[in-house]
């Protein structure tokens, strides 16, 4: 018998999410049955108050796991049976497993971006690094940089206690002396080897640089987590100048590949689904 897998994204304005398509090519190349749904909380007029409902549901009708987004990563925690360490680290989970009728959280933001990083820029792993932005993509960031070895990460935010908080938040889990709030980016990439945008400038209708141009040193390497369009403003300067650069569609496709594996228990081929998603983008 064929295996199949009934999947589903929660979430909010998740109309041009490329995660279906990905994970049911992949499903294809495996040759299992997996069918994957969006559950589009503007679509379908529900919100966070209604997602105890909308979980008894999935676990009703047979659904095997559900990927979330914003605005219900948070939300979800207390929801679940279990969750794994990185996922209470982070405070928020992207991935369910439905197992037996047992809810399962993870966090493959943060492994997804990890993997994508070491395969394009392996010698870098325990570079010192400038994250900007502090919101669940920047956590997910200097947790990978963290987990993988970075000397120090930096991360800045336009609000200052939010930056304040991720490095309380992540010092718990590293040593406290290796993640610190800065307010000023220059300064900062002064004594680091690389920079990453984790805000959304620079995707479609946030146009921009998250930073003044002038700190895009040829002597960094820079990674943008933004993928609409692969070809940001900051990665075209990065490029124009001559840093290294890791373009945003590394975390999308990452988390998706570390996904697949834990709704399926099968390896995913992270080459096969970085050409899919390089098809759909292109």
């Amino acid at each position: 018998m064929t295996a199949s897998y009934s999947l589903g994204l929660v979430g909010a304005g998740i109309g041009g999410s490329l995660t279906p398509a990905m994970q049911e090519a992949e499903g294809r190349a495996h040759g299992v049955a997996l069918t994957y749904r969006r559950i589009d909380a503007e679509v379908r007029g529900f919100g966070v108050d209604d997602l105890p409902e909308l979980v008894r549901w999935a676990k009703a009708f047979g659904f095997d796991g559900l990927n979330v987004t914003h605005p219900f990563k948070q939300a979800v925690l207390p929801l679940l049976d279990d969750i794994s360490q990185a996922a209470e680290d982070l405070g928020a989970v992207n991935t369910v497993q439905i197992r037996d009728g047992r809810l399962v959280g993870h966090n493959t933001d943060w492994s997804g971006w990890g993997r994508a990083f070491r395969s394009a820029l392996p010698d870098a792993v325990t570079d010192r690094a400038v994250v900007v932005g502090a919101g669940g993509a920047g956590l997910a960031v200097a947790y990978a940089l963290l987990d993988q070895g970075a000397a120090h990460v930096a991360v800045h935010d336009a609000d200052t206690e939010r930056a304040q908080a991720a490095a309380i938040r992540l010092g718990k889990r590293f040593a406290a002396e290796r993640i610190t709030p800065v307010d000023d980016v220059a300064a900062a990439l002064a004594d680091a080897q690389g920079l990453v945008n984790a805000t959304p400038i620079g995707m479609h209708g946030h146009a921009g640089l998250p930073v003044a141009p002038a700190v895009v040193d040829p002597r960094l390497w820079v990674a943008d987590v933004v993928y609409f369009p692969l070809e940001t403003e900051l990665v075209a300067l990065a490029r124009s100048r001559g840093c290294r650069v890791v373009p945003g569609g590394g975390m999308a496709v990452g988390q998706a590949v570390d996904a697949f594996e834990l709704f399926t228990g099968r390896q995913a081929d992270a080459d096969r689904m970085a050409r899919h998603f390089a098809d759909l983008t292109s």
